[in-house]
C-alpha cells in the first residue's frame, strides 16, 4: 500500500510539473492561481483529516491487540497457578497449556518468515480446546477443588474468546475504497503543488520527501492494522514470560 501510494503521488508531482510547463499562460495567471490554491487547500484539509483519523484508528487497533496479548499472557500464568494448586490431576492440562503457548509463539513470532498468515495459523490452533477437554475429565472431590476447577474453566473460556477476537481483528484492515479515495486526493494535491512549483532541484527534492512522508504514513496505517504480521509487530514479551513460568517445576 505504501509503494502504491508513493508511485501514485509521485506521478501526480510529475504530471503537475508537465502541466505547469505546457499549459497556456493565461491558465496560470494570478486569478487562476488564487482559485486553484483555494481548491487545493480544501483537498489538503480533507486529506489531512482522513489521514489523521486513519492513523488514530490504526493505532487504536494496534493498542487493543497489544492489550489483549498482555491480558492473555497474564491469564495463562494465573491458569497454570490454579491448575498447579489443584493437584497432580491437572498435569495433562498443564502440559497441553504449555504446548499451546509454545505453538503460539512459534506461529506469531517465528524465527523465519511464516508460510501462512498469522490469522490463519491462529484460527487453525486448538490448544485451548484441548485444555478444556482435559479439565472436563477431572472430577473434583471437595469444595476447594470444585472452586479451583471452576476458576480454571472460566479462564480457559476467556482465553478461547480472546483468541477468536484476535483472529477477527486481524481479518479487518483499511477498506480498499477509502485507500483509493485518499491516494487520489493526495495525488491531486501533488499535481497542484507541481503545477506552480519552481523548476529546480531543491523544490523537486522537497516534494519528493513530502511524497515519501505521505507514503510512510500509509505504510504505518497498514502495518498497525496488521499487528501480528509485517515489521511493526506487538511485543512477544508477555507470551515469553508466560512460557517461562509454565516451564518452571
Amino acid at each position: 500500500m505504501g509503494l502504491i501510494g508513493f508511485c501514485a503521488i509521485f506521478a501526480g508531482t510529475v504530471i503537475g510539473y508537465y502541466l505547469g510547463r505546457n499549459l497556456p499562460q493565461h491558465h496560470l495567471d494570478a486569478d487562476s492561481k488564487d482559485t486553484i490554491k483555494m481548491a487545493w487547500g480544501t483537498v489538503a484539509t480533507m486529506s489531512a483529516l482522513v489521514l489523521s483519523l486513519l492513523l488514530a484508528s490504526a493505532k487504536g487497533s494496534f493498542d487493543t491487540v497489544n492489550t489483549e496479548n498482555t491480558l492473555a499472557g497474564t491469564k495463562i500464568i494465573v491458569l497454570d497457578h490454579i491448575l498447579a494448586k489443584y493437584g497432580p490431576e491437572t498435569k495433562a492440562a498443564r502440559e497441553e497449556l504449555r504446548n499451546d503457548v509454545s505453538s503460539i509463539i512459534q506461529k506469531v513470532w517465528p524465527e523465519t518468515h511464516p508460510s501462512v498468515p498469522t490469522a490463519s495459523a491462529l484460527e487453525g490452533g486448538n490448544g485451548v480446546e484441548r485444555v478444556q477437554n482435559e479439565l472436563d475429565q477431572i472430577s473434583p472431590t471437595n469444595d476447594t477443588q470444585r472452586a479451583l476447577l471452576s476458576q480454571a474453566q472460566v479462564l480457559t473460556g476467556d482465553l478461547l474468546q480472546s483468541r477468536w477476537l484476535l483472529v477477527e481483528q486481524l481479518r479487518t484492515g483499511l477498506p480498499p475504497t477509502l485507500f483509493i479515495v485518499l491516494v487520489s486526493w493526495l495525488t491531486m494535491l501533488f499535481i497542484g503543488l507541481g503545477l506552480f512549483a519552481p523548476r529546480n532541484k531543491t523544490v523537486f527534492i522537497v516534494l519528493f520527501f513530502c511524497n515519501l512522508s505521505f507514503s510512510a504514513a500509509l505504510f504505518m496505517i497498514n502495518e498497525m492494522n496488521h499487528p501480528l504480521d509485517g515489521i511493526m509487530k506487538i511485543s512477544s514479551a508477555p507470551m515469553l514470560k508466560a512460557l517461562e513460568r509454565l516451564n518452571q517445576p
